[in-house]
């Protein structure tokens, strides 16, 4: 066997060991294309800027707590679900914030800029205030149905630190529906609804505070 036969083997031999190489190399790319993590997208809520108290405003000062949740609205992935009892959340599509941590702050934020009440508070700011606003969330979610609904059901309560006692409390339920089947509009939503439940439990506080003046 010649030394030129051995060479033109070798070459070969090199040559389809770098064609191998290449091929197993596009593979793993492809393989790691793939396999790639989808960007995470986070969603935040409008909330409303403070206005000046107005000449007539209750002459109270409110102290908004943090809500009890289940822990699905303790975390930021956006929760979906049916009519039924299933539910889920997506993993790449997220709040800004924890859903009962929007709900406090539009509270906060949605009383204050109302110009309604003397001062509204979270327990950092207002520590001594007398009158508190506390609750439950129980739904804030994307509803499938025939259509996308932003659902949002919350108990909130208004108690006396003085007295220990609960004076009122207002139950808000409501499904507003989104414009189109996108996580978009479903935040867009979600965002009308939020307001909506503000100006109910404005409308309440003002008139209990109405009809029962404060010593």
């Amino acid at each position: 066997m010649s030394v030129n036969y051995l060479l033109r083997i070798v070459s070969k031999l090199n040559v389809a060991r770098g064609c191998l190489l290449f091929a197993l190399a596009v593979c793993a790319a492809a393989l790691a294309g793939c396999g790639a993590a989808r960007p995470i997208k986070y969603y935040q809520i409008t909330y409303p800027t403070a206005d000046a108290v107005a000449p007539d405003a209750v002459d109270v000062t409110l102290v908004v707590r943090p809500f009890e949740s289940s822990h699905l609205y303790l975390d930021d992935k956006i929760v979906y679900g049916f009519e039924g009892p299933e539910m889920g959340t997506y993993e790449n599509q997220r709040w800004a914030e924890p859903p009962v941590e929007i709900v406090e702050n539009a509270l906060v934020r949605g009383l204050r800029a109302s110009g309604r009440f003397k001062g509204v508070y979270t327990p950092r700011f207002g520590a001594n205030g007398r009158f508190t606003l506390a609750g439950h969330l129980y739904e804030f979610k994307e509803l499938d149905a025939k259509s996308i609904m932003a659902r949002l059901n919350y108990e909130v309560r208004l108690r006396d630190r003085k007295t220990g006692t609960m004076l009122w409390n207002h139950i808000y339920s409501h499904d507003e529906p989104a414009s189109e089947k996108s996580v978009s509009a479903f935040v867009v939503a979600m965002n009308k609804n939020l307001e909506r439940s503000v100006q109910e439990v404005q409308s309440g506080l003002e008139d209990y505070f109405r009809s029962h003046p404060q010593n």
